[in-house]
């Protein structure tokens, strides 16, 4: 079948791949000719584990392509499917206008019969508002059907996520409609059925629905973990008492830095404004946007504290490991890396940072400063620190020499704001350890 893609970031350049590999012949479309071209040329613009070859692969057979053109994309496309930006505005409600602008140009071009489909994730409602624009661009001369299909990708698992999805949601009305968008996926539910068929509002909430459960997890986790600080109780315990049971299963129940990226902070504030437009007041949801910013600010505390007294931490080096929002991908929106990277320097401390890959998005978002030091490697990042904060659970963190990394150290204060690391045993290596939601007794002192 003939699909056309348009906006070529993580979700409409993994689907649009991932629909190649399957068969389909997919036009891509992006208004960033700089981006196009480099699609044209096989060269991938994010890090996503697979995603290259499965590009290159299909570029090459002719089932993949990219283009600038509105026009021919469109009128030799059945499928239109949109998967542009959806940012928050200032107030945390969901900005659809590149939603608007993509259905108004798609409109401009049909010459026959289309299925649009809402890939972006956007507010309970946004369907018939896409019927709306088209209808306002084309009065009653084409026929059309809008369809919400939403994404469950993973950043960092995209690629596997969307060849073998747990479900997929088809939001529709139209009986055509269906089964067309039923052949589409055909070839992704060989094995058992996994396409959920309503109405496109219950589609439309369904996704918000699922991000902000999953952003709830985690921040109540985080205050779990606080509480567990202040009683004496270990929060990598209670995590194993508590997902063993089936009702609540072990995913997400990780305590951290706080959740990051471009889906979980822009969704829980649009639901909350989805929420309020309506009249109802969104205690939960609030609470955890609220106790997720607060977290983010959490590792800056204990850094501070820990160095209240030792002389402050102005001119103190720390090596930060990792700066992506979470291991796998090279996304930087909303990173609680960077909020502690701007409270370090604002303290006067120098920055060593490290990640695998999200380097140079990360220079791009921050300031060129004499206090910030790029490294090329974990032991890099320590050479000369006073202390090292862990923010992104990489793999290759996972089994470190720790005796190296101590050796390259000035200072031996080790914050682990994944809990990666066993306290007793970084403790025996001679750390200063500190993690998240641990009882003193199981790490060095009482830092905050």
């Amino acid at each position: 079948m003939h699909i056309l893609i348009v906006g070529t970031g993580y979700v409409g350049l993994v689907t649009g791949a991932c629909f190649a590999e399957m068969g389909h012949t997919v036009t891509c479309l992006d208004i960033d000719e700089n981006k196009i071209l480099q699609l044209q040329q096989g060269k991938v613009p994010i890090f996503e584990p697979g995603l290259n070859e499965l590009v290159k692969r299909n570029l090459e057979q002719k089932r993949l392509r990219f283009t600038t053109n509105y026009q021919q994309a469109v009128e030799s496309s059945i499928v239109c499917f949109i998967a542009v930006p959806t940012p928050s505005k200032s107030d945390g409600s969901c900005d659809i206008s590149f939603v608007e602008t993509a259905a108004r140009h798609v409109a401009k071009y049909m010459n026959g019969y289309k299925i649009i489909v809402n890939k972006s994730t956007v507010p309970v409602g946004t369907a018939n508002r896409v019927a709306e624009v088209i209808r306002e661009e084309r009065g009653n001369s084409v026929l059309f059907d809008v369809v919400s299909n939403p994404e469950f990708l993973k950043e960092g698992a995209a690629v596997q996520d969307c060849l073998k999805p747990d479900r997929i949601l088809i939001g529709s009305s139209s009986q055509k409609a269906i089964d067309i968008m039923k052949e589409i996926y055909a070839p992704f539910t060989l094995n058992h059925d996994r396409l959920l068929v309503m109405d496109t509002l219950s589609a439309e909430m369904t996704k918000y629905a699922a991000n902000a459960m999953l952003a709830l997890r985690i921040s109540f986790m985080n205050e779990i973990a606080e509480v567990c600080k202040k009683v004496g109780a270990n929060v990598n315990e209670i995590r194993k008492g508590i997902g063993s049971d089936s009702r609540i299963g072990y995913s997400f129940l990780y305590p951290g830095v706080g959740y990051g990226g471009s889906c979980f902070p822009k969704d829980v504030r649009a639901l909350i404004a989805v929420a309020k437009n309506v009249g109802c007041d969104p205690l939960i949801l609030q609470a955890t946007d609220e106790v997720n910013e607060k977290q983010k600010q959490m590792m800056g505390k204990k850094i501070l504290g820990y160095f209240a007294s030792r002389g402050g931490v102005k001119n103190k080096t720390i090596g930060i490991w990792g700066l992506s929002f979470k291991p796998d991908t090279d996304d930087m929106r909303e990173a609680p890396s960077l909020v502690l990277i701007e409270a370090l320097l604002e303290a006067g401390a120098h920055l060593r940072l490290f990640d695998p890959v999200s380097i140079p998005k990360a220079k791009t978002l921050l300031k060129n400063s004499p206090h910030i030091t790029w490294c090329e490697s974990e032991f890099q990042a320590a050479q000369g620190s006073d202390a090292i904060a862990l923010l992104t659970e990489w793999k290759q963190f996972r089994l470190v020499d720790f005796q190296l990394v101590k050796k390259e150290m000035k200072g031996i204060a080790f914050f682990d704001g994944r809990n990666q690391y066993k306290p007793l045993d970084m403790k025996e290596k001679g750390f200063d350890y500190i993690s998240i939601g641990v009882p003193d007794q199981l790490q060095t002192s009482k830092w905050p």
